[in-house]
């Protein structure tokens, strides 16, 4: 069973994620508000084998917080969970490590189909 880790500074986007989340039966899921609180997350649960990260959050963004745990873990997928819908944008992130990118606002639908090769 896959150990999720959601990173959003909206606590409303991160129930939204996470009741989406349990909707295709995951429900080992931890939080975050912003990507150093992420960071600290994910070091406090190094059984996480999934991150989804907002880009645009106080503190840390997700652009540096997807750089930071590319320094520590290249294989831990990690999914960019954005309103950031520019081609540029896409492209930054998949060069810094994202494995996959979702432009909000998305459907339940779509967050399956983008984590389908992700989960066990």
């Amino acid at each position: 069973m896959a150990k999720i880790l959601v990173v959003d500074d909206s606590s409303t986007m991160r129930r939204i994620i996470t009741n989406t989340l349990k909707t295709i039966g995951q429900e080992n899921i931890v939080e975050a508000a912003d990507g150093v609180e992420g960071l600290a997350t994910l070091t406090a649960n190094p059984d996480v084998t999934l991150v989804l990260t907002d880009w645009n959050m106080p503190n840390m963004n997700g652009l540096d917080f997807l750089t930071k745990v590319r320094e520590s873990n290249k294989t831990i997928p990690v999914i960019m969970i954005t309103t950031e819908a520019e081609k540029q944008n896409v492209v930054t992130a998949i060069k810094a490590g994202a494995n996959n990118y979702i432009v909000k606002p998305f459907t339940p639908e779509v967050l399956k189909e983008k984590l389908a090769d992700f989960l066990d």
